[in-house]
């Protein structure tokens, strides 16, 4: 029994009366950590095959694209139901099926003869399985951290460049000697490693000092309420006291029997049990994010609209310079072996990238809005230049600084949902499945969108203008996020707190007389003080006629 209950301990929600800010999120960041490596760094390894892919089936650029692109729609699109699946059964089970949907999707995919059944084992099982593994981590870290939120998830999600960084020249050399089926299994197997993470997983509940304090049991709400009653009762009865208390009990003023007596106070006590128990159930036990299990409400929200736009532009440019930068560097004449090597760079940019932003973020020089938007535009102008480089060291440049900014936007365009110039931390739970489902759009038509127009134009280049063109509209929307946010929207929030102002008023006042004073208590001892103060009149009038 003592191993169950220590079993149970470890496996159980953390309680805690503030956000912790360390504790077991830093199991949580290192969790998120490994998931990061096996969902996002492998698709955006997964550039690595298409020409092996392409020969293989003799398909086209933009077909064999359709497999990552479905993948990333599928990942995004069925973000609200993530969401949901996650607040109505806890992240840790949602995470754990994710990996085990991950793995038997790259697993069969060995095992294809077609480019369209690989659209169905890695573009609808994997994307599944990714969007169940990564959404829940990524919300549950945020809850385990306030102050370090953004330094946290920065350096936590530099788990997809480790990724690149690793796995691009090691499954390339093991694609080379054993074949990319053989390569797709082992990818499988090391995808199975979001199982653990999953489990890993507690989840985290934040209770206030003021619920603890109403959370008294109702054993001891009634023993209490017992005891005060003996203590006025008593100080009315005794005559040594000197002192007049008030008494929830009239019996001895009005000459009533000891029966009585007793009745009244038993129904005293079930008054003040139900009372106590009614603050018991004003005060909810878990935190108040999981009362809704998807908020499309934010979509009232003008700076959340903005929001969402931003990454439904800003999606176009996420994924695509991966998968043809080495395309590309094989069109300029680079070899094989050295154009792996660029995204070996974009990795390394990028895990500077993130940890800069993340440090940044947290000094905050200006607002963080602000800042996510001067990397929007500095990315959306390396992506312009990306067409005009003609050598190595060139395309290098360009690889690595594209990896840098891509670094400082993808470690807060979804923390930035937590800050108040766009939600709150509140509404972020529900939120990230509506902001990633709007983002599906954008994945589904970015890659093949590139590949369209490289076989249109027989020039990798394309892609990557694609590519700028998307991110320069949401770096538009972006900008007017703020402006949202102070004007439009807080004008609203006035009007309608001036209209509900009384009402509110009223309510707090009938609560607080109702949780604090009980309802017999005031109107029976108003009405014992008067026959106490009536029977001493007229005993004094009495004496004044007998006199």
């Amino acid at each position: 029994m003592g191993s169950v209950d220590r079993l149970k301990g470890c496996l159980g929600a953390n309680v805690y009366t503030e956000v912790p800010d360390g504790g077991w999120g830093w199991v949580v960041a290192l969790a998120f950590f490994f998931v990061e490596v096996f969902t996002y760094g492998i698709i955006k390894s997964f550039g690595i095959f298409f020409q092996d892919l392409m020969i293989h089936f003799n398909e086209s650029n933009s077909r064999v694209s359709w497999i990552i692109s479905i993948c990333v729609f599928v990942m995004t699109f069925t973000a609200p139901l993530s969401s949901v699946s996650s607040t109505r059964f806890g992240h840790r089970p949602v995470v754990m099926v994710g990996g085990a949907l991950i793995s038997l999707g790259m697993i069969s995919s060995a095992f294809v003869n077609s480019v369209e059944q690989m659209y169905i084992t890695v573009g609808v099982v994997s994307g599944l399985g990714y969007c169940l593994a990564f959404l829940p981590t990524v919300t549950i870290l945020s809850q385990y951290f306030q102050k370090r939120r953004s330094l946290v998830t920065a350096i936590a999600s530099t788990g997809e460049c480790f990724s690149v960084f690793v796995f691009a020249p090691a499954f390339t050399a093991l694609k080379d000697y054993s074949g990319w089926r053989c390569c797709l299994i082992v990818m499988g197997v090391f995808q199975s490693t979001i199982i653990l993470c999953g489990a890993l997983l507690r989840p985290i509940v934040i209770q206030t000092k003021q619920e603890v304090v109403h959370k008294t049991p109702i054993k001891q709400i009634e023993t209490k309420y017992m005891l005060d009653n003996e203590q006025t009762r008593t100080s009315i009865d005794s005559v040594d006291s000197g002192v007049q208390s008030l008494s929830t009990s009239c019996t001895n003023i009005a000459g009533r029997s000891k029966e009585e007596e007793m009745e009244m106070e038993k129904k005293e006590e079930e008054t003040g049990m139900l009372s106590g128990a009614s603050v018991e159930k004003e005060e909810p036990s878990t935190p108040p994010l999981r009362n809704k299990l998807l908020g499309f409400s934010v979509l009232k929200d003008c700076s959340f609209i903005c929001y969402a736009l931003f990454g439904l532009f800003a999606a176009l440019g996420f994924f695509a310079p991966q998968l043809y930068v080495i395309p590309l560097s094989i069109s300029l004449g680079i070899g094989k072996d050295r154009a792996a090597y660029m995204l070996s760079a974009m990795a390394v940019a990028e895990i500077f990238g993130r940890i800069s932003m993340g440090w940044m973020l947290n000094k905050k020089p200006i607002r963080k809005i602000y800042i996510e938007l001067i990397c929007v535009l500095l990315l959306c102008l390396v992506l312009v230049v990306f067409p005009f480089v003609c050598e190595f060291w060139g395309l290098m440049v360009c690889c690595v600084l594209y990896g840098f900014m891509l670094g400082t936007v993808a470690a807060s365009h979804i923390p930035m949902l937590a800050e108040d110039d766009v939600l709150g931390i509140e509404k972020m739970p529900s939120a990230v499945g509506v902001y990633i489902f709007i983002q599906s759009f954008a994945g589904l038509a970015g890659p093949p969108l590139g590949g369209f127009l490289v076989d249109l134009t027989e020039d990798y280049g394309a892609a990557f203008y694609s590519c700028a063109a998307g991110m320069g509209m949401g770096a538009l929307f972006l900008a007017l996020v703020r402006p949202a946010k102070t004007g439009l929207c807080n004008r609203r929030k006035k009007q309608q707190q001036s209209s509900k102002a009384p009402s509110c008023e009223n309510i707090t006042e009938d609560n607080k007389i109702v949780v604090e004073v009980p309802d017999d208590f005031l109107d029976v001892d108003i009405v014992a003080e008067d026959s106490i103060f009536k029977s001493k009149s007229g005993a004094s009038a009495a004496r004044a006629r007998s006199i």
